[in-house]
């Protein structure tokens, strides 16, 4: 007899099922992204409620862990540039980028978010 998966479990998506622009982020493609962005592509897209900027500083971490060299910045860095919202978490309660780069001590992402949301508007002088 075989067994359906547990309820809510979501399988890792096939990379050919994701946007041209969160593969150039799995890739850590900057210049693809950098033009992928100025194309018109979305900064803040989410799927299955990961953020283009949390999976940036995800791949960055755990390529940093996996290989034993020093963490990057340059993917998160091209996303803030192009108008990423480092407040957003992707889904309700989940997980910000601060958070998750702080998890992996990625201090130069941690850095570059803190500066990016100095020059903020913050969220409740908007009404």
């Amino acid at each position: 007899m075989t067994t359906s998966a547990a309820p809510g479990y979501s399988a890792e998506p096939p990379e050919d099922e994701w946007s041209p622009v969160r593969q150039a982020v799995e890739l850590q493609d900057v210049e693809l992204l950098a033009r992928l962005l100025d194309d018109g592509a979305d900064p803040n897209e989410i799927y299955r409620g990961m953020t283009l900027l949390l999976h940036a500083i995800d791949v960055e971490g755990d390529s940093a862990l996996q290989s034993g060299g020093p963490l990057t910045v340059a993917t998160t860095a091209v996303l803030l540039a192009y108008g990423a919202d480092p407040r957003l978490s992707g889904a309700p309660g989940g997980q910000t980028p601060l958070a998750l780069a702080e998890r992996y001590h990625h201090d130069l992402a941690l850095r570059l978010l803190r500066r990016h949301m100095s020059n903020l508007p913050d969220v409740h002088d908007a009404g």
